[in-house]
């Protein structure tokens, strides 16, 4: 009997974008004149492109978790 699979869960995790920076803004008179850092950004996409060729999935239905 042939296995056919045409559906699969996939577990997926972009890029969680850093921990930003820590600094503090400086003016002529004011050698502490408030925090001038940042957050680190929103991460990165996930990309998921079809391949044509592949023609089961059976292969990520047994290992849903890639790196």
């Amino acid at each position: 009997m042939v296995t056919f699979v045409d559906r699969v869960t996939l577990h997926l995790r972009a890029g969680k974008g850093g921990n930003g920076c820590v600094s503090v803004r400086r003016e002529k008179f004011k050698p502490l004149a408030g925090p001038d850092g940042s957050n680190g950004g929103s991460g990165g996409d996930v990309v998921l492109v079809a391949d044509p060729q592949v023609t089961t999935l059976l292969s990520y239905h047994h290992s849903p978790h890639r790196s």
